[in-house]
């Protein structure tokens, strides 16, 4: 397992065992020195990019580093927030019950009374989905907010209004705003409110002050206890089921499927993606103990065709009310047509299609919304020369998807695949759905405290990827360059790529590194 030869321009850091955070604070960061001769230019951005994650490094994060604000005291108030977050309990360590954000939202006046809600839940493909709906319902002229999890590089992406993201200054308000009721209820709790609570709370109290006139909600985890779940969803939408979380949800699809179909509320719709047959029976049950109404995707909605076009995909679509045809959704992969048959869908019973109203919604409008659509960090290609793409899949179901897509829409020649993961996933399984593609891997890890080490990954790559296939490079800069530069580095490989992937927050610090923060 050995690294290839660095770039023209650029020499190796002080080794990662003697820094053993990856982004630690020390001068040899940088010690990079432009080379006399000509360079990639792409590699000087990673450097540049370097120095600002290197920058933050200090901040204490509760998830990818966030891009800036350009004000220094806008800055300065953001960081603070940040790290006042950052004291409290984070995502991965839950005391299962919406009791302290009930306590938050009663408080507060309950501001998620203030408008309707689409409440998401799923294993893959909710933020896409998510994105795909809030930019249907505002083509239709509504005001809409929305809430994901997690932020790809800035904290403020989680929540957005009219289809961005909230401004810096504007998230700093409402969490001083909110912060004298946060206390009063930690005061009250067995538990302090955790880093989601207090934002799922913000974000609560975002969309009320705006005003919005409908929600667009992804869930943490889970469902039944998950800190979105008090409000009551008009919509509730189940994006693929798969194992993830097994520790928290369950071992088995039934049994996550179990803990997802809390979200379905009483009279609700319930518009479900395609689902293992185990976990279709539980939220079907579910959806008939609520009287809810169920809208099955190969059903009563699905995607009827789909080809490859330039840029994405061109789609027909089968609605609640009608076909909807020459669609164009500029994301790659099987998976995302999927995602928006089923955003489609939701926004056509949040409308009333297919109940009050049997007309499909307005063609050209549907088009406009689904031909704008973007979704960070989801097969996303941030560099040419070679192509650089960055997908998020961080478990084997999503993991498979992106491979899928991959090989269907880009056509690599050889691929390198950039991989660093959290400690608590399938790292196996996702490596494997990998391995079919890959030429190589670089193995590495991110900036946070939940990554796996590079060293203890790259075990598990060599048992599925064999030595000669593995590089390791603990440091992501590192592990870019050298992607790149495998990529590169034989003319007969010309139609090489790099694909980033194994977490969100890798993803979000490789665009950080490449020039998209």
């Amino acid at each position: 397992m050995a690294g290839p030869g660095r770039p023209a321009g650029l020499r190796r850091l002080d080794p990662v065992s003697e820094h053993p955070d990856p982004f630690d604070e020390s001068d040899a960061f940088d010690e990079i020195v432009d080379a006399e001769t000509d360079r990639d230019p792409d590699l000087a951005v990673i450097e540049a990019g370097s120095r600002t994650l290197r920058a933050q490094a200090g901040t204490p994060q509760s998830d990818a580093v966030p891009a800036r604000p350009a004000d220094p005291e806008v800055d300065k108030a953001l960081r603070e927030v940040e790290a006042d977050l950052a004291t409290r309990w984070g995502e991965t360590k839950l005391e299962p019950s919406v009791s302290r954000i009930s306590a938050l939202m009663d408080v507060l006046g309950e501001p998620q009374r203030a408008y309707p809600s689409i409440h998401i839940t799923g294993t893959n493909g909710k933020t896409s989905t998510a994105r795909m709906i809030e930019a249907l319902l505002g083509a239709f002229d509504l005001r809409t907010g929305r809430y994901t999890s997690p932020h790809v590089q800035s904290i403020t992406e989680r929540i957005s209004l009219d289809g961005a993201p909230i401004e810096a200054e504007r998230f700093i308000e409402t969490y001083r705003d909110i912060k004298p009721y946060v206390e009063m209820v930690d005061a009250g709790q067995d538990y302090r409110l955790s880093f989601f609570e207090v934002l799922t709370g913000m974000a609560y109290a975002a969309f009320a002050d705006a005003p919005v006139d409908v929600a667009v909600v992804e869930v943490g985890m889970g469902g039944s206890w998950d800190a979105t779940n008090v409000i009551d969803g008009s919509v509730a939408v189940v994006t693929p089921i798969d194992l993830d979380h097994t520790d928290r949800l369950g071992a088995t699809h039934a049994e996550i499927a179990g803990e997802k179909a809390g979200i379905i509320k009483q009279g609700a719709t319930v518009i479900l993606a395609q689902q293992p047959v185990d976990a279709a029976q539980v939220m079907l049950k579910k959806a008939v103990e609520a009287d809810a109404t169920v809208a099955r995707e190969g059903m009563e909605f699905g995607v009827v065709s789909r080809e490859i076009a330039v840029g994405g995909q061109l789609l027909t679509l089968r609605g609640l009310g009608g076909e909807y045809d020459q669609i164009f959704l500029p994301l790659y992969g099987a998976h995302q047509a999927h995602n928006a048959a089923v955003a489609l869908a939701a926004v056509e019973a949040f409308f009333g299609v297919g109940a009050e109203q049997a007309r499909a919604l307005d063609m050209d409008t549907i088009r406009k919304a689904f031909a704008s659509v973007s979704s960070p960090g989801r097969l996303e290609v941030v560099r040419r020369s070679p192509t650089v793409v960055l997908d998020a899949a961080h478990n084997p179901a999503g993991a498979r998807a992106t491979a899928a897509g991959i090989t269907e829409s880009f056509g690599f020649s050889r691929l390198i695949g950039v991989v660093g993961t959290s400690d608590d996933k399938d790292v196996r399984g996702l490596l494997e759905a990998f391995e079919p593609i890959f030429a190589e891997i670089v193995v590495t890890q991110n900036s946070t405290p939940r990554a796996m080490g590079a060293d203890e990954l790259a075990a598990i790559a060599v048992e599925v990827f064999g030595d000669e296939r593995v590089v390791v490079e603990p440091r992501l800069d590192d592990a870019l360059e050298a992607a790149i530069t495998l990529a590169e580095e034989e003319s007969e490989f010309a139609g090489a790529g790099v694909l980033v992937t194994g977490s969100v927050i890798t993803v979000g610090e490789a665009r950080l590194l490449l020039g998209r923060g």
